[in-house]
This record gives C-alpha cells, sequence and structure tokens, in this order.
C-alpha cells in the first residue's frame, strides 16, 4: 500500500524540497480529498496519508490538525500512517495535548505507525530522524497502541544512522511496547 505525506511541497513549478503544512480549512480538506480520490482511482487502491511535522500555522486555519487529517481521510476514503514523532513535535510546537489528537483519530483509518528521533531546540522541536526515539514519544506510541492495536510500525532514522544493532534494538523495543500496551492485565487496569 502506497503513501504520501499531507502537505505541499511546491508552488508555480519550484519545489521547496520541505514538507509544508496545509491551512486547516473545509476548502483545503475538499482540494486535497478530491486529489486522493483520483490518485486511488489510477492505482485501483486505497492510499495511506502521513500526518507531518509543523513549525508554523495558518491564520486562516478553522480546523485542529487532528480534525483536519480526520476530515481528509474521511472524505477521501483513505487510510492514515500515523507518525507518533510528529504528533509530539507539533504538540509541543504548537501547544497542544498529543493525547487528545490520538483519541480523536478513528480507529478504522489507521494502518501503519511511524516512530523516530527528533533534535530539542529548546523553544521548539526539529523532526530530524537522526536521534534515538525519546522516552515521550515511546509513551505516546503505547498510548496509541492501546487504542489502535497492533499496527505495522516503522522505525525511521536518516542522518547519523547508527549501528544494525542500535536499529535493531529499537524495533525490538517497539514490539516489546505493543505486547505491554496489548498485555491483557493492562487493558482490565487501563478500564
Amino acid at each position: 500500500m502506497g503513501s504520501d505525506h499531507l502537505c505541499w511541497t511546491g508552488v508555480g513549478g519550484r519545489n521547496l524540497h520541505d514538507l509544508l503544512p496545509l491551512p486547516y480549512t473545509e476548502e483545503t480538506v475538499r482540494h486535497v480529498a478530491e486529489r486522493i480520490r483520483q490518485v486511488q482511482e489510477i492505482l485501483e487502491r486505497t492510499i495511506l496519508i502521513e500526518n507531518v511535522s509543523s513549525y508554523m500555522a495558518f491564520r486562516s486555519s478553522r480546523l485542529e490538525e487532528w480534525e483536519f487529517l480526520t476530515a481528509v481521510a474521511e472524505e477521501a476514503d483513505c487510510a492514515i500512517l500515523l507518525d507518533i514523532n510528529n504528533i509530539f513535535v507539533n504538540a509541543f510546537n504548537h501547544r497542544f495535548d498529543p493525547l487528545r489528537y490520538i483519541d480523536a483519530i478513528p480507529v478504522d483509518r489507521v494502518l501503519q505507525f511511524h516512530l523516530a528521533g527528533h533534535s530539542d531546540h529548546g523553544s521548539y522541536l526539529l523532526d530530524t530522524h537522526d536521534h534515538p526515539i525519546r522516552a515521550d514519544v515511546w509513551a505516546l506510541y503505547e498510548h496509541a497502541v492501546r487504542r489502535f492495536g497492533r499496527v505495522p510500525t516503522l522505525i525511521e532514522w536518516d542522518d547519523n544512522i547508527p549501528d544494525f544493532e542500535v536499529l535493531a534494538a529499537a524495533a525490538a523495543e517497539a514490539r516489546s511496547r505493543c505486547d505491554l500496551a496489548l498485555a491483557p492485565e493492562r487493558l482490565h487496569a487501563t478500564g
């Protein structure tokens, strides 16, 4: 199943080589959903859209990020690749509760998770994919697993790539945390 980021990258024939956020409006929902439906018709299959990290917001936005992602997925009838690190980065940068984000996403739409590390610059976080996954992101992942269940998870590490054993350990930790989050005694304890 293919995926793409829910963003824009260029205008007027110029590519900015970055994943830029969209204005969270009903008009943008309709525009993006129509494009996703066209791609799905051509491919004759459902695609996944991925939430991106962001460092600015549009004044014209009328929806919360999670409302926008959900509206696009529903209108386009596509799936969601939920990037847990991006949720954490955006929650810090834009001052919202990352649990509220995860709890608002429709369970039946999420088909994959991404996990990654980020850089902490004090007043903002930067999604760099070049650090180990932080404890807060692991905790958010466990919350997502409890909500969405066992979903295929990809560890992203794009720079300062460590030895294979470090990457394998991160994948093993994701499996272990998933198992722990879904353990029957833990499910009963959380309600």
